[in-house]
């Protein structure tokens, strides 16, 4: 039994949610997203509330009731408020620097990187002194967001031994002990 996808979606008052079909598109303040609804599952406005329902118990409709209505209801939020997530590059000479949706990054390499990233997504560098830069991408589109993080990631993982590398704001990083000097 989907519990997610039981619950109805309340929408905020300045969004607005169309059907089309399959389609669903939501419109805000801060864009418009659109998704695609597998044929089988039945979305319906009742009551200003937006309604995911299953239309038989198979154990692949159950996945997709409560994987559609968190979909939508990720649409309906991010154009409303907006998502953002923030990257801490840890390390010494690591820089990150902004023009043009072009993100470039100074990561201990020999070469800088440059990372375009999409229009959709806002990216903003800050550094302070004596502070590691952080890196601040905000979006309306959840995945889209969560895949640009990612991405940005994976140029330099955080080792466990020093702690350098790309990580979020708040992460905590497991840290392993070195070699031990011998007896």
């Amino acid at each position: 039994m989907s519990r997610i996808g039981k619950k109805p979606i309340t929408l905020p008052k300045d969004v607005t949610v169309t059907i089309d079909g399959n389609i669903v598109t939501s419109k805000g303040p801060k864009g418009e997203l659109t998704q695609t609804i597998d044929p089988d599952m039945v979305v319906k406005m009742e009551e200003g509330q937006v309604v995911v329902e299953r239309p038989t118990e198979q154990k692949r409709h159950k996945a997709m009731h409560g994987l559609y209505r968190s979909l939508i209801n990720n649409m309906v939020e991010g154009v409303s408020e907006g998502y953002s997530k923030k990257l801490e590059l840890v390390g010494v000479g690591y820089k990150a620097a902004v023009s043009q949706n072009v993100l470039e990054l100074n990561l201990g390499y020999s070469h800088n990187i440059y990372l375009a990233v999409p229009t959709e997504v806002k990216v903003t560098a800050e550094t302070q002194k004596g502070k590691n830069p952080i890196v601040t991408l905000e979006s309306a589109d959840k995945q889209l967001i969560g895949q640009v993080a990612a991405k940005i990631r994976s140029l330099r993982k955080i080792e466990p031994y020093k702690g350098k590398g790309i990580k979020f704001v708040g992460e905590q990083i497991r840290r392993k002990a070195g070699k031990t000097a011998a007896k």
